[in-house]
Protein backbone atom coordinates (compact mmCIF):
# COMPACT_ATOMS: atom_id res chain seq x y z
CA UNK A 1 0.00 0.00 0.00
CA UNK A 2 2.89 2.58 0.69
CA UNK A 3 4.56 1.60 -2.58
CA UNK A 4 1.06 2.61 -4.65
CA UNK A 5 0.99 5.59 -2.34
CA UNK A 6 4.26 6.73 -3.40
CA UNK A 7 3.50 5.77 -7.15
CA UNK A 8 0.27 8.07 -6.90
CA UNK A 9 2.08 10.80 -5.03
CA UNK A 10 4.91 10.73 -7.83
CA UNK A 11 2.75 10.93 -10.47
CA UNK A 12 0.28 13.88 -8.99
CA UNK A 13 4.07 15.37 -8.20
CA UNK A 14 4.96 14.88 -11.91
CA UNK A 15 1.56 16.41 -13.29
CA UNK A 16 2.12 19.33 -11.52
CA UNK A 17 5.48 20.01 -12.24
CA UNK A 18 4.57 19.43 -15.58
CA UNK A 19 1.35 21.79 -16.02
CA UNK A 20 2.71 24.71 -13.75
CA UNK A 21 6.31 24.79 -15.03
CA UNK A 22 7.68 24.48 -11.99
CA UNK A 23 11.58 24.25 -12.05
CA UNK A 24 13.31 21.23 -10.83
CA UNK A 25 15.74 21.68 -8.60
CA UNK A 26 17.30 20.69 -5.13
CA UNK A 27 14.83 22.93 -3.18
CA UNK A 28 11.29 21.63 -5.13
CA UNK A 29 12.79 18.31 -5.25
CA UNK A 30 13.42 18.60 -1.37
CA UNK A 31 10.31 19.56 -0.66
CA UNK A 32 8.44 17.68 -3.03
CA UNK A 33 9.74 14.61 -1.16
CA UNK A 34 9.49 15.83 2.36
CA UNK A 35 5.97 16.94 1.48
CA UNK A 36 5.46 13.12 0.26
CA UNK A 37 6.85 11.66 3.31
CA UNK A 38 4.64 13.74 5.61
CA UNK A 39 1.49 13.20 4.19
CA UNK A 40 2.11 9.76 3.41
CA UNK A 41 3.21 8.67 6.59
CA UNK A 42 0.48 10.74 8.31
CA UNK A 43 -2.15 8.87 6.13
CA UNK A 44 -0.79 5.33 7.03
CA UNK A 45 -0.53 6.28 10.56
CA UNK A 46 -4.37 7.47 10.64
CA UNK A 47 -5.24 4.69 8.76
CA UNK A 48 -3.42 2.30 10.79
CA UNK A 49 -5.07 3.52 13.91
CA UNK A 50 -8.55 4.44 13.31
CA UNK A 51 -9.14 1.30 11.03
CA UNK A 52 -6.90 -1.52 12.70
CA UNK A 53 -6.29 -4.39 10.26
CA UNK A 54 -4.76 -8.21 11.67
CA UNK A 55 -3.58 -11.05 9.44
CA UNK A 56 -4.02 -13.52 12.40
CA UNK A 57 -7.74 -14.06 12.16
CA UNK A 58 -9.15 -17.97 12.39
CA UNK A 59 -12.31 -19.70 12.14
CA UNK A 60 -12.18 -21.39 15.39
CA UNK A 61 -14.48 -24.56 16.57
CA UNK A 62 -15.19 -26.81 19.57
CA UNK A 63 -14.19 -30.69 19.46
CA UNK A 64 -15.49 -32.95 22.47
CA UNK A 65 -13.84 -36.04 22.94
CA UNK A 66 -16.16 -39.00 22.88
CA UNK A 67 -15.59 -41.25 26.09
CA UNK A 68 -18.33 -43.59 27.28
CA UNK A 69 -20.21 -43.41 30.44
CA UNK A 70 -19.84 -47.29 31.08
CA UNK A 71 -17.31 -49.53 29.61
CA UNK A 72 -17.78 -53.21 27.56
CA UNK A 73 -17.59 -54.74 23.96
CA UNK A 74 -18.13 -52.34 21.07
CA UNK A 75 -21.05 -53.90 19.14
CA UNK A 76 -21.90 -51.90 16.65
CA UNK A 77 -20.11 -48.51 15.07
CA UNK A 78 -22.97 -47.32 12.73
CA UNK A 79 -22.20 -43.86 12.08
CA UNK A 80 -20.25 -42.64 9.41
CA UNK A 81 -17.21 -40.45 9.32
CA UNK A 82 -17.28 -36.59 8.56
CA UNK A 83 -21.55 -37.30 7.71
CA UNK A 84 -23.63 -34.74 9.43
CA UNK A 85 -25.49 -35.85 12.47
CA UNK A 86 -28.33 -34.67 14.34
CA UNK A 87 -28.25 -34.11 18.44
CA UNK A 88 -29.29 -38.26 19.51
CA UNK A 89 -27.80 -39.78 16.49
CA UNK A 90 -26.12 -43.02 17.45
CA UNK A 91 -22.27 -43.07 17.35
CA UNK A 92 -21.96 -46.26 18.62
CA UNK A 93 -23.19 -49.36 20.94
CA UNK A 94 -21.95 -51.24 23.64
CA UNK A 95 -22.66 -55.12 24.53
CA UNK A 96 -25.31 -54.12 26.67
CA UNK A 97 -25.96 -57.75 27.97
CA UNK A 98 -24.22 -57.57 31.65
CA UNK A 99 -26.11 -54.11 32.33
CA UNK A 100 -29.55 -56.03 31.37
CA UNK A 101 -28.76 -58.61 33.69
CA UNK A 102 -28.59 -56.27 36.69
CA UNK A 103 -31.34 -54.56 35.64
CA UNK A 104 -33.42 -58.17 35.87
CA UNK A 105 -31.42 -58.45 39.23
CA UNK A 106 -32.43 -55.36 40.98
CA UNK A 107 -36.02 -55.92 39.50
CA UNK A 108 -36.59 -59.16 41.34
CA UNK A 109 -34.84 -57.94 44.61
CA UNK A 110 -37.17 -54.86 44.40
CA UNK A 111 -39.63 -57.76 43.97
CA UNK A 112 -38.82 -59.68 47.05
CA UNK A 113 -38.47 -56.60 49.27
CA UNK A 114 -42.26 -55.14 48.35
CA UNK A 115 -43.20 -59.16 49.25
CA UNK A 116 -41.02 -58.72 52.27
CA UNK A 117 -42.95 -55.58 53.38
CA UNK A 118 -46.54 -57.56 52.76
CA UNK A 119 -45.35 -59.69 55.10
CA UNK A 120 -44.19 -56.76 57.78
CA UNK A 121 -47.89 -55.59 57.41
CA UNK A 122 -48.99 -58.89 58.05
CA UNK A 123 -46.93 -59.18 60.58
CA UNK A 124 -48.54 -55.93 62.16
CA UNK A 125 -51.86 -57.57 61.82
CA UNK A 126 -51.31 -60.53 63.79
CA UNK A 127 -48.80 -58.74 66.80
CA UNK A 128 -52.07 -56.05 67.06
CA UNK A 129 -54.41 -58.72 67.51
CA UNK A 130 -51.95 -60.96 70.13
CA UNK A 131 -52.38 -57.41 71.88
CA UNK A 132 -56.09 -57.88 72.15
CA UNK A 133 -56.36 -61.51 72.91
CA UNK A 134 -53.59 -61.03 75.71
CA UNK A 135 -55.42 -57.83 76.87
CA UNK A 136 -59.26 -60.31 76.59
CA UNK A 137 -57.24 -63.00 78.86
CA UNK A 138 -56.02 -60.29 81.12
CA UNK A 139 -59.39 -58.94 81.94
CA UNK A 140 -60.55 -62.24 82.75
CA UNK A 141 -57.85 -63.30 84.99
CA UNK A 142 -58.64 -59.23 86.39
CA UNK A 143 -62.32 -60.26 86.97
CA UNK A 144 -61.42 -63.70 88.31
CA UNK A 145 -59.87 -61.96 91.05
CA UNK A 146 -61.42 -59.82 91.61
CA UNK A 147 -64.34 -62.12 92.58
CA UNK A 148 -62.60 -64.23 94.54
CA UNK A 149 -61.58 -61.39 96.61
CA UNK A 150 -64.58 -59.60 96.90
CA UNK A 151 -67.03 -62.71 98.09
CA UNK A 152 -64.32 -62.95 100.63
CA UNK A 153 -64.55 -59.55 102.08
CA UNK A 154 -68.45 -60.12 101.40
CA UNK A 155 -68.17 -63.63 103.55
CA UNK A 156 -66.32 -62.22 106.54
CA UNK A 157 -68.37 -59.13 107.03
CA UNK A 158 -71.55 -61.15 107.23
CA UNK A 159 -69.23 -63.21 110.01
CA UNK A 160 -69.45 -66.18 108.02
CA UNK A 161 -66.03 -68.19 107.31
CA UNK A 162 -63.79 -67.52 103.61
CA UNK A 163 -65.41 -68.18 100.84
CA UNK A 164 -62.42 -69.14 99.18
CA UNK A 165 -58.81 -70.27 100.56
CA UNK A 166 -55.86 -67.88 100.70
CA UNK A 167 -54.34 -69.95 98.28
CA UNK A 168 -57.02 -69.54 95.66
CA UNK A 169 -57.17 -66.05 95.62
CA UNK A 170 -53.22 -65.88 95.04
CA UNK A 171 -53.43 -67.91 92.33
CA UNK A 172 -56.06 -66.25 90.87
CA UNK A 173 -53.57 -62.81 91.56
CA UNK A 174 -50.82 -64.64 89.94
CA UNK A 175 -52.33 -65.27 86.66
CA UNK A 176 -53.54 -61.82 86.79
CA UNK A 177 -50.14 -60.66 87.06
CA UNK A 178 -49.05 -63.12 84.28
CA UNK A 179 -51.55 -62.22 81.77
CA UNK A 180 -50.60 -58.57 82.43
CA UNK A 181 -47.00 -58.97 82.02
CA UNK A 182 -47.81 -60.75 78.35
CA UNK A 183 -49.83 -57.95 77.32
CA UNK A 184 -46.85 -55.73 77.92
CA UNK A 185 -45.10 -58.41 76.13
CA UNK A 186 -47.48 -58.59 73.14
CA UNK A 187 -47.56 -54.89 73.22
CA UNK A 188 -43.78 -54.68 72.80
CA UNK A 189 -44.04 -57.00 69.92
CA UNK A 190 -46.62 -54.70 68.31
CA UNK A 191 -44.62 -51.65 68.49
CA UNK A 192 -41.45 -53.65 66.95
CA UNK A 193 -43.61 -54.70 64.11
CA UNK A 194 -45.47 -51.18 63.51
CA UNK A 195 -41.68 -49.64 63.61
CA UNK A 196 -40.29 -52.46 61.10
CA UNK A 197 -43.42 -51.92 59.01
CA UNK A 198 -43.86 -47.88 59.14
CA UNK A 199 -40.32 -47.22 59.18
CA UNK A 200 -40.19 -45.08 55.61
CA UNK A 201 -38.09 -42.75 53.64
CA UNK A 202 -40.01 -40.16 51.91
CA UNK A 203 -42.87 -42.76 52.36
CA UNK A 204 -41.44 -45.23 51.22
CA UNK A 205 -39.97 -48.76 53.47
CA UNK A 206 -36.39 -48.12 53.24
CA UNK A 207 -35.29 -51.19 51.90
CA UNK A 208 -37.69 -50.64 48.59
CA UNK A 209 -36.18 -46.82 48.22
CA UNK A 210 -32.58 -48.64 48.29
CA UNK A 211 -33.40 -51.27 46.00
CA UNK A 212 -35.67 -48.15 43.56
CA UNK A 213 -32.67 -46.36 43.77
CA UNK A 214 -30.33 -49.47 42.65
CA UNK A 215 -32.53 -50.63 39.88
CA UNK A 216 -32.68 -47.15 38.38
CA UNK A 217 -28.56 -46.73 38.22
CA UNK A 218 -29.03 -49.60 36.79
CA UNK A 219 -31.28 -48.75 34.13
CA UNK A 220 -28.99 -45.48 33.91
CA UNK A 221 -26.50 -47.67 32.73
CA UNK A 222 -27.98 -49.55 30.28
CA UNK A 223 -29.06 -46.66 28.64
CA UNK A 224 -25.61 -45.32 28.36
CA UNK A 225 -24.68 -48.52 26.40
CA UNK A 226 -26.00 -46.44 23.78
CA UNK A 227 -23.18 -43.52 23.08
CA UNK A 228 -25.46 -40.66 20.85
CA UNK A 229 -24.44 -37.43 19.56
CA UNK A 230 -24.37 -34.56 22.37
CA UNK A 231 -25.33 -32.22 19.39
CA UNK A 232 -25.53 -31.20 15.80
CA UNK A 233 -22.05 -31.98 14.25
CA UNK A 234 -19.98 -34.82 12.95
CA UNK A 235 -17.04 -37.30 14.05
CA UNK A 236 -14.45 -37.22 12.10
CA UNK A 237 -11.52 -40.21 11.82
CA UNK A 238 -13.69 -42.52 12.95
CA UNK A 239 -10.99 -45.71 14.13
CA UNK A 240 -13.23 -47.26 16.46
CA UNK A 241 -14.51 -51.26 15.50
CA UNK A 242 -17.08 -53.22 16.77
CA UNK A 243 -14.77 -56.28 18.84
CA UNK A 244 -13.05 -53.12 20.33
CA UNK A 245 -13.10 -52.37 24.14
CA UNK A 246 -14.01 -49.06 25.11
CA UNK A 247 -13.84 -47.85 29.11
CA UNK A 248 -14.84 -44.64 30.68
CA UNK A 249 -11.18 -43.51 30.86
CA UNK A 250 -10.92 -39.39 30.82
CA UNK A 251 -7.44 -39.98 28.80
CA UNK A 252 -8.81 -42.85 26.44
CA UNK A 253 -11.39 -41.18 24.28
CA UNK A 254 -13.05 -43.14 21.44
CA UNK A 255 -13.83 -41.18 18.80
CA UNK A 256 -14.03 -37.34 18.70
CA UNK A 257 -16.90 -35.46 17.97
CA UNK A 258 -17.06 -32.47 15.86
CA UNK A 259 -19.70 -29.44 17.01
CA UNK A 260 -20.80 -27.52 13.56
CA UNK A 261 -23.03 -25.31 15.64
CA UNK A 262 -20.15 -23.93 17.44
CA UNK A 263 -17.67 -22.12 15.09
CA UNK A 264 -16.73 -18.28 15.61
CA UNK A 265 -14.64 -16.60 13.41
CA UNK A 266 -11.98 -15.14 16.12
CA UNK A 267 -8.85 -11.71 15.02
CA UNK A 268 -6.44 -10.79 17.16
CA UNK A 269 -5.42 -7.58 17.28
CA UNK A 270 -2.55 -5.62 18.68
CA UNK A 271 -3.05 -3.55 21.63
CA UNK A 272 -2.35 -0.06 19.85
CA UNK A 273 -5.89 -0.81 18.20
CA UNK A 274 -7.67 -1.60 21.56
CA UNK A 275 -9.62 1.91 21.40
CA UNK A 276 -10.32 1.56 17.99
CA UNK A 277 -12.02 -1.95 18.06
CA UNK A 278 -16.24 -1.79 19.30
CA UNK A 279 -18.73 -3.67 19.44
CA UNK A 280 -20.60 -3.10 15.94
CA UNK A 281 -18.19 -1.45 13.80
CA UNK A 282 -18.11 -2.42 10.36
CA UNK A 283 -15.41 -5.10 9.33
CA UNK A 284 -14.35 -6.83 6.08
CA UNK A 285 -13.07 -10.03 6.01
CA UNK A 286 -11.20 -11.87 3.27
CA UNK A 287 -9.80 -15.62 3.66
CA UNK A 288 -6.70 -16.94 2.37
CA UNK A 289 -9.13 -19.88 1.02
CA UNK A 290 -11.05 -17.52 -0.87
CA UNK A 291 -9.09 -15.41 -3.10
CA UNK A 292 -10.11 -12.49 -4.18
CA UNK A 293 -13.18 -12.45 -2.26
CA UNK A 294 -14.12 -9.71 0.35
CA UNK A 295 -16.77 -10.56 2.41
CA UNK A 296 -18.60 -7.93 5.07
CA UNK A 297 -18.82 -8.49 8.61
CA UNK A 298 -18.78 -6.81 11.84
CA UNK A 299 -17.30 -6.76 15.11
CA UNK A 300 -20.02 -9.19 17.28
CA UNK A 301 -17.70 -8.95 20.30
CA UNK A 302 -14.43 -8.76 22.00
CA UNK A 303 -13.18 -10.99 24.45
CA UNK A 304 -11.84 -9.07 27.66
CA UNK A 305 -9.62 -11.38 28.87
CA UNK A 306 -5.48 -12.14 27.27
CA UNK A 307 -4.01 -15.42 27.59
CA UNK A 308 -0.38 -13.45 29.12
CA UNK A 309 -2.22 -12.40 32.05
CA UNK A 310 -4.03 -14.98 33.40
CA UNK A 311 -3.34 -16.64 36.54
CA UNK A 312 -3.93 -20.47 37.77
CA UNK A 313 -3.62 -21.51 41.21
CA UNK A 314 0.19 -23.29 41.44
CA UNK A 315 3.12 -23.66 44.40
CA UNK A 316 5.45 -20.70 42.49
CA UNK A 317 5.12 -17.19 42.50
CA UNK A 318 4.39 -14.79 39.71
CA UNK A 319 7.14 -14.34 37.33
CA UNK A 320 7.24 -11.16 34.86
CA UNK A 321 9.82 -12.34 32.82
CA UNK A 322 8.62 -15.94 32.12
CA UNK A 323 8.25 -16.74 28.41
CA UNK A 324 4.64 -16.66 28.66
CA UNK A 325 4.26 -13.07 29.76
CA UNK A 326 7.14 -11.71 27.76
CA UNK A 327 5.01 -11.11 24.88
CA UNK A 328 2.21 -7.89 24.96
CA UNK A 329 -0.49 -9.79 23.78
CA UNK A 330 -3.36 -9.34 21.47
CA UNK A 331 -6.86 -8.81 22.82
CA UNK A 332 -9.74 -11.63 20.27
CA UNK A 333 -12.46 -9.98 18.92
CA UNK A 334 -15.09 -11.79 17.50
CA UNK A 335 -16.10 -11.04 13.95
CA UNK A 336 -19.71 -12.01 12.55
CA UNK A 337 -20.00 -12.46 8.87
CA UNK A 338 -23.05 -11.02 7.41
CA UNK A 339 -22.63 -13.25 4.01
CA UNK A 340 -23.35 -16.94 3.67
CA UNK A 341 -20.37 -18.86 3.27
CA UNK A 342 -22.13 -21.92 1.88
CA UNK A 343 -20.86 -21.91 -1.76
CA UNK A 344 -17.33 -22.29 -0.22
CA UNK A 345 -15.54 -24.87 1.33
CA UNK A 346 -14.05 -22.80 4.69
CA UNK A 347 -13.69 -25.73 6.83
CA UNK A 348 -12.81 -24.93 10.89
CA UNK A 349 -10.12 -23.57 11.59
CA UNK A 350 -9.16 -21.55 8.29
CA UNK A 351 -6.95 -17.91 8.43
CA UNK A 352 -8.14 -14.89 7.24
CA UNK A 353 -7.56 -11.28 7.61
CA UNK A 354 -9.79 -9.05 8.89
CA UNK A 355 -9.90 -5.26 9.12
CA UNK A 356 -12.34 -2.89 11.18
CA UNK A 357 -13.65 0.95 10.19
CA UNK A 358 -14.05 3.15 13.01
CA UNK A 359 -16.18 5.46 13.02
CA UNK A 360 -12.76 7.88 13.18
CA UNK A 361 -11.34 9.43 9.90
CA UNK A 362 -13.64 7.74 7.73
CA UNK A 363 -12.21 9.43 4.81
CA UNK A 364 -8.78 7.23 5.38
CA UNK A 365 -10.79 3.95 5.70
CA UNK A 366 -10.84 4.00 1.55
CA UNK A 367 -6.67 2.99 1.78
CA UNK A 368 -7.53 0.19 4.28
CA UNK A 369 -10.67 -1.07 1.65
CA UNK A 370 -7.52 -1.22 -0.59
CA UNK A 371 -4.83 -2.14 0.61
CA UNK A 372 -7.67 -5.10 2.34
CA UNK A 373 -8.51 -6.36 -1.62
CA UNK A 374 -4.84 -6.07 -2.96
CA UNK A 375 -3.44 -8.65 0.39
CA UNK A 376 -6.90 -10.86 -1.03
CA UNK A 377 -5.14 -10.43 -4.91
CA UNK A 378 -1.80 -11.62 -3.73
CA UNK A 379 -3.80 -15.32 -2.23
CA UNK A 380 -3.82 -16.33 -6.13
CA UNK A 381 0.07 -16.26 -5.75
CA UNK A 382 1.54 -18.98 -3.75
CA UNK A 383 3.76 -21.58 -3.81
CA UNK A 384 3.13 -25.08 -3.09
CA UNK A 385 5.08 -26.82 -0.25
Amino acid sequence: MDLLLILIYAAICYAIFKIFRIPVNQWTLGTAVLGGIFLIATLLLLMSYNHPYTSEARVYFTSAPVIPVVGGQVVEVPVIPNAPLKKGDVLFRIDPRPYQFTVDQKKAALAEAEQTVLQLKAALDAANAAVTGAEASRDRSLQAFEKFQQSNENSKSSGRGAVYSELEVENRRGLYLTSEAAVDTARAQATQAKLAYESEINGTNPTVARLQAELRNAEYDLEQTVVRAPSAGYVTQVFLRPGMMANPLPLRPVMVFINSDDQMLGAAFIQNSLQRVRVGDEAEVSFKAVPGKIFKAKVQGIIDVMAQGQLQPSGALIDPQSPERLSPGQTLAQIQLLESTEGYQLPGGVVAEVAVYSKYWRQVAILRKVLLRMNSWMNYVFLEH
